[in-house]
């Protein structure tokens, strides 16, 4: 490997999972960095990272003002010192060994390396029907904006030549869908010019331990990084599962 990386990990009550991740990936790559991008977890998972004594792992505790999923995983990309960036789940739903993979690909000149997975299967035929057609709609309504868009977008795991992506992530800060889950997503809709992208096949796996943290704002969230209809189909699925839209978004309020 040529490059440099690091490991953006974005975290909220992960006790089971984090000690086992960290080491897991230092084990497999000893040359990474791994940050742990927490949003004020009430578990033991900052004391854990610290029992860990390495210096090559952290934990940066975030503003407890400006939580969410997506901007944690952008924080963490920001805050990267290294020549890529790759973000992936704490619960070893996505395999340690993929990493090495992305990596390659990043060397081989790609700004972006995406993993698609193989099978959804172990969501359940639910669960994965609802993120194939959420995909497919998302894909289609970014198209129409002129977006590029990838493989398996909403795979969580992908990762970026972190000078290629640093530019739009400052330019765009403000912007980003914070409490959003589809980081990728975000990312591709505010980049001003095209990536160079390619991927890796991997297994999507069961979560090893915890609860997931998969709620109905999830498809509320996704829906409403998808411009002016996407927010009509935001505000209709919370009237379905009986969330407060503006308590999501109270600055859209009208005063």
């Amino acid at each position: 490997m040529v490059g440099t990386c690091t490991i953006v990990i974005p975290t909220f009550n992960e006790e089971k999972n984090i000690a086992n991740i960290a080491k897991a990936i230092r084990q497999m790559y000893p040359e990474f960095s791994v940050v742990f991008m927490d949003d004020n977890s009430t578990d033991r998972s900052r004391e854990i990272v610290e029992e860990l004594n390495d210096p090559q792992v952290r934990m940066v505790v975030r503003d407890p003002n400006d939580r969410g999923l997506a901007i944690s995983v952008i924080q963490g990309f920001a805050i990267a010192d290294t020549d890529y960036a790759i973000c992936m789940d704490c619960d070893f739903q996505h395999p340690v060994d993929t990493l090495g993979k992305i990596v390659e690909q990043l060397d081989s000149g790609a700004d972006l390396c995406v993993g698609k997975r193989n099978s959804r299967k172990v969501m359940g035929f639910k669960r994965s029907m609802g993120s194939h057609i959420t995909e497919l709609f998302c894909k289609l309504n970014l198209k129409i904006h002129g977006v590029q868009t990838t493989k398996d977008m909403m795979s969580g795991l992908f990762g970026i030549r972190t000078e290629v992506f640093s530019p739009s992530i400052h330019d765009n800060w403000d912007k980003y869908e914070r409490k959003g889950w589809k980081v990728l997503m975000d990312l591709l809709k505010y980049m001003d010019r095209k990536v160079v992208v390619k991927y890796v096949a991997y297994e999507f796996g069961d979560r090893a331990e915890g609860d997931s943290h998969l709620n109905p704002t999830v498809p509320i969230m996704t829906f409403h990084q998808l411009y002016g209809f996407g927010k009509l189909l935001s505000k209709f699925f919370c009237k379905v599962y009986h969330v407060d839209y503006y308590g999501l978004y109270p600055q859209e309020r009208k005063k």
